[in-house]
């Protein structure tokens, strides 16, 4: 137990360096989907707008970033005084110590429904290879630890029951590497790199049966785990070696001289047979498998027509960190509204502790989240974009005959006297709905600008962002 929680003395240091290195880029090249269901699911998704990412793994344990201390790359830092063999038995022995018996996911679900999020990810294993759900390809996994007798162990099935109870689309994460699989990290070699430490090309039957893995597990997940709608494929740099060009390089992850693909064509043929329609989200990996893409803890510059994702965190880390630095729900409600004017939907990260509960700040930030979205959410779900989706400060979006004006406002500031925008004018002599109180006002034009009075009964209130609708 000693040497378990020797690298809790690091979680300071740690926590700066998160995501640093790590942080998958967005494609830039995109290949729409020819499958009319899978095109119907993707609209349906689209529809969605915010959803919630749970990274939840043995990591949550001494409250370290997931996964990326067993990787030996230059950007990453470990305790002085312990060996690299040394973390890597210590970071698998976690495993033995893993109990969440607080485990509740109608909670979960119950926290993500009160923000106003319509579907959820969840991570049903990490890079390092730890499985939250009953996989019959390995015993790395949470039903062969402390947690086995646990009416609810295998925990991805009764994540997935919990959500699919509060109507969410259901999204697996899956990672393709594996850092636990002696067919990925073979310990006859050292482990360098992220990458498979074997050259593939001179042990091609080691390959193959990592290969057989992954289509066997992600098998299970699609075909054991009730109706599944998105499949999310983290790990970019385990892909076809045609796919490599001057952008993924740019990121600058490394990149080996072989070819280390999963054989996505099969894994699809099986997944789609299984789960028709199913969206893959094979992150970074531009092709037919890559059917939206996925911005990492950042939101791109301009409005984009493909399918996109943000997946950004609600305080610095992924995973389950003591005292991690929450955003506010104003922040997380002003980057919702420029990700959904610019077409996109905002998949929020949130890290269950290692008993099994959300951190009770993040609750809180969840439920003043859906407190705003409960009475403007019709300027966010369901809208698409619109040519003139912002004006440089406020924000646009349309439904139908609808359109929305989205102004954030400054934190913690009362309300002005008068709105004003400078795009997307309201029709001569309409009105002007306030999306927070159901009222309509009048509005007039005044040099190329919209400006509403705002009632007296709100100039006293702080509220994150105020959104009406108008016909144009």
């Amino acid at each position: 137990m000693k040497r378990i929680f020797f690298p809790l003395l690091f979680l300071l240091v740690q926590v700066s360096f998160s995501q640093v290195d790590n942080i998958h880029g967005k494609s830039t090249i995109y290949e729409a989907p020819t499958d009319p269901l899978v095109q119907q699911k993707l609209k349906e998704w689209g529809n969605q707008k915010f959803g919630m990412l749970i990274h939840w793994g043995v990591y949550s344990v001494p409250g370290i970033i997931e996964s990326w201390q067993l990787c030996s790359e230059a950007w990453l830092e470990r305790p002085e005084g312990m060996s690299y063999n040394d973390y890597k038995k210590w970071y698998w022995n976690l495993s033995s110590v893993f109990n969440p018996v607080n485990f509740d996911p109608d909670s979960w679900a119950d926290a993500a429904d009160s923000a106003g999020m319509k579907y959820v990810v969840f991570t049903t294993k990490h890079h390092d290879g730890f499985n939250m759900f009953d996989t019959q390809q390995t015993d790395y996994k949470i039903t062969n630890g402390p947690f086995k007798n646990h009416p609810k162990a295998n925990v991805a099935k009764h994540v997935f029951d919990a959500f699919r109870n509060k109507d969410f689309m259901i999204g697996a994460y899956y990672s393709k590497p594996d850092w636990h699989s002696q067919d990925f990290w073979w310990d006859k070699y050292a482990t360098p790199d992220r990458n498979p430490n074997y050259d593939i090309r001179k042990y091609p039957e080691r390959w193959e049966r990592f290969q057989d893995f992954a289509y066997n597990q992600i098998n299970e997940l699609v075909t054991d785990y009730g109706e599944i709608d998105i499949l999310w494929l983290d790990g970019g740099w385990v892909r076809p070696r045609e796919t490599v060009n001057d952008e993924v390089r740019a990121w600058g992850a490394p990149i080996p001289e072989w070819d280390q693909h999963i054989n996505m064509p099969k894994i699809a043929e099986m997944a789609r047979k299984a789960q028709p329609g199913i969206i893959f989200a094979d992150r970074t990996v531009h092709g037919p498998y890559e059917n939206y893409q996925t911005p990492e803890r950042s939101i791109p510059e301009t409005k984009l027509d493909n399918p996109w994702e943000s997946c950004i965190t609600l305080g610095n880390a992924w995973g389950y960190v003591p005292n991690d630095n929450y955003k506010s729900a104003t922040k997380v409600i002003h980057s919702l509204i420029e990700i959904v004017a610019k077409g996109g939907n905002m998949l929020l990260g949130v890290g269950p502790q290692s008993d099994g509960l959300l951190p009770l700040e993040a609750v809180n930030k969840l439920e003043a989240i859906g407190e705003w979205l409960s009475k403007n959410g019709d300027a966010i779900y369901g809208t698409k974009t619109t040519d003139s989706y912002t004006d440089g400060k406020n924000f646009f979006t349309t439904k139908e005959n609808t359109h929305f004006a989205l102004i954030p406002l400054k934190e913690g500031k009362a309300l002005p006297n008068q709105i004003s925008w400078g795009k997307n004018i309201p029709k001569q002599g309409s009105k002007i709905t306030l999306l927070e109180t159901g009222e309509k006002l009048d509005w007039r034009l005044k040099n190329g600008m919209v400006q509403v009075s705002l009632p007296k009964s709100l100039r006293s209130k702080t509220i994150p962002a105020l959104a009406f609708s108008f016909n144009k």
